[in-house]
């Protein structure tokens, strides 16, 4: 009877001790952690402002391209020959007709001489021919084949000129030369290059256009250009032509536009950003570019509203955040256009999202966004 207290005191004792664990780690304690976190209230993340605005807007068209030039060769040789003069410096302006290189001809030169006293010969037995055909003592045929001599002597001797003026490079349009790839004494074979010569004034872009926007691109629009090499310089130009196939690749057509050149600041291979409006001025709501934030699952921007009065830290003058998902549109400078989504006068955050949730309470940054610097660092 004895054992048998004792064994039930000792099992009332665990249960007990059981119990009263359970009870602190399932009930007492999530009980009390929720009161406290309750009570917590997290600060407020300070963060830039700026309402959206009405603006008008034309609708333009942006895209990238390249520099082309209008005319372009490779000079070369059509005879191979030894180089006896280079009459060019490299990145020289030369004009049409200037001679360029001159290769060895003193063995066209002597065989232009042999040629000449074969056709002189040639000539004089024509004569001779036409005399006795005169007087009717010469046989038509021997005046036939003297004409014929005549003229194949003739002939060797145009063909040794043209040998000789082929050995003579000259520019065939004015331009700029690029840099020598030949010198005096070289072999040069035919077509070998031995340097480029391009015409800078005046100057073509090509960029491409989508299928869809090719009814809004004719010749004599005026585009707007610019070049990385030149920050804040703008280049007009007009459309000039668009290629007569579209790349079934990209859906792309090329277009071409002309732009005047005087000053050879613009070269070929240059990269372009090209510009030019589609249609008539429209009213669009605009915000700051960093106001928005891109994913995969849609654009969205913070808006800053009051926050309720029960809402944390039970205060009505106090602000939150709602994230609305917007529809972007176009970009001019450091602007964005939206779409759908949001109205005129709705204050964005402009800077400090990364930071923010859904219903966080914010304070609104008293001095002025930070701005990019004019300069980028290299570091």
């Amino acid at each position: 009877m004895r054992r048998f207290f004792v064994f039930t005191f000792v099992a009332l004792v665990l249960v007990a001790l059981v119990g009263g664990l359970s009870y602190f780690q399932f009930i007492f304690k999530p009980v009390m952690l929720h009161n406290i976190i309750s009570k917590m209230v997290a600060p407020p993340t300070t963060v830039s402002v700026e309402a959206a605005r009405s603006e008008v807007w034309a609708k333009r068209f942006e895209g990238i391209g390249s520099f082309t030039a209008e005319q372009g060769i490779n000079i070369a040789a059509q005879v191979g020959g030894i180089v006896e003069k280079v009459d060019f410096k490299s990145g020289a302006d030369v004009t049409k007709g200037a001679l360029l290189i001159k290769i060895d001809d003193s063995v066209e030169q002597a065989d232009l001489k042999s040629d000449l006293a074969a056709l002189k010969n040639a000539a004089l037995n024509l004569s001779r021919q036409q005399q006795l055909a005169q007087t009717g003592n010469g046989a038509k045929a021997n005046l036939d084949a003297a004409v014929a001599a005549r003229d194949q002597a003739a002939a060797l001797v145009d063909k040794v000129r043209a040998t000789i003026a082929q050995k003579t490079i000259s520019a065939p349009f004015s331009g700029r030369l690029g840099l020598r790839a030949v010198n005096v004494g070289q072999y040069v074979s035919p077509g070998l290059n031995l340097g480029t010569l391009t015409r800078l004034d005046p100057i073509f872009v090509d960029f491409p256009v989508p299928e869809q926007d090719i009814n809004k691109v004719t010749p004599g629009k005026n585009v707007i250009i610019s070049a990385d090499a030149y920050p804040g310089r703008v280049f007009k130009g007009v459309i000039a032509a668009t290629d007569a196939r579209i790349d079934t690749a990209t859906r792309n057509v090329t277009v071409r536009a002309r732009i005047d050149n005087p000053g050879h600041l613009l070269l070929p291979g240059m990269f372009a950003k090209v510009s030019f409006d589609e249609g008539a001025p429209t009213r669009v709501v605009t915000v700051p570019r960093t106001a928005v934030t891109f994913s995969l699952y849609g654009d969205s921007v913070y808006l800053i509203v009051p926050a309720p009065a029960n809402g944390a830290g039970g205060k009505s003058d106090q602000l939150t955040t709602r994230q609305v998902f917007v529809h972007t549109g176009a970009v001019n400078g450091d602007r964005i256009a939206i779409s759908d989504g949001l109205k005129a006068g709705e204050r964005v955050v402009t800077q400090g999202q990364i930071k923010l949730v859904p219903n966080a309470l914010v304070v609104v940054a008293t001095g002025d966004a930070l701005k990019a610097p004019p300069v980028m660092s290299k570091e």
